[in-house]
This record gives C-alpha cells, structure tokens and sequence, in this order.
C-alpha cells in the first residue's frame, strides 16, 4: 500500500481535529469580546463556557483521546510494512465514525447516537490492533 493511502485517513482526522480546535477558540473569543463570558469567570477552568461552547470544546477534546492509538498503530503500521488495503479501509471506518461523532456533538449531541459511532469506532481500532499484533506475531514466527 502506498504512504499516501495509508497517510491520507490521518491527514482527515488530523484536518477534523483542527476544524473543531480553530472553531473552539472562535467560538471562545467570541463570547469574551462580546461580553457573555467575562475573563475572571473562565480563568479558573471550563464551567462558566456557555453551553454551545462546551458542546463544541468537548468534541474537540474527544478527537484528543482515542485517536491517538489510531495515530500510533499507523505509525507502526508504516514502519512494519503491515499496512494493506485492509488496513487501510479500517482506517477509513474509523476516521468516518470520529467524523459521525463530532458531527453528532457539535449538532443534536444525542448521547446514544453519538455513543453508537464512537463505540463503532472504538471496535474498529481494537480490531485493526488485533490484526496488526497477529501480523506481526505471525511474521516473528515466520508464518
């Protein structure tokens, strides 16, 4: 498989992470430049953020947990030759259901729907760490 089709999920979960960051601290601005939100009411942590806010930093901070063990095995992937179309498809799944997911908090934030695609998610990258461990292990053993 090539870098570029092995790269490309990460650059779009990258890119995901980025939008919702940028639009976080828009958001956050905003609010302190209009008045909604005083400096002295935010500078001791999260709570005083209007709720539209949170919303969007929480899915934001959700692209900082459990894609980073997508980011690690393709890293890994890469570097052990152990990345195929396979992978490369699961990738995708994962990176389309962080998609679904933030897509979900930042507009209806319906927790079981939400919790649908991110529990996708979550299965799809144990099983890509599955496969990539028995590849790996196979390889070792020279099956």
């Amino acid at each position: 498989m090539s870098i570029t089709a092995v790269l490309l999920p990460v650059f779009v979960q990258v890119g995901l992470t980025f939008l919702l960051l940028l639009w976080t601290g828009s958001a956050r601005s905003a609010a302190v430049r209009s008045g909604e939100v005083k400096m002295r009411d935010i500078a001791l942590g999260e709570r005083n953020w209007p709720p539209r806010i949170v919303q969007v930093s929480n899915a934001y901070h959700n692209q900082l947990e459990v894609p980073v063990l997508f980011y690690v095995l393709v890293a890994l992937a890469l570097i052990t030759k152990k990345a195929d179309l396979v992978f490369v498809v699961m990738s995708w799944v994962f990176v389309v259901t962080r998609m679904v997911h933030a897509g979900i908090h930042v507009t209806t934030n319906r927790v079981p729907q939400r919790f649908m695609a991110f529990a996708l998610g979550v299965v799809v990258l144990i099983v890509m760490w599955i496969v990539f461990a028995l590849r790996i292990f196979a390889s070792e053993l020279g099956v």
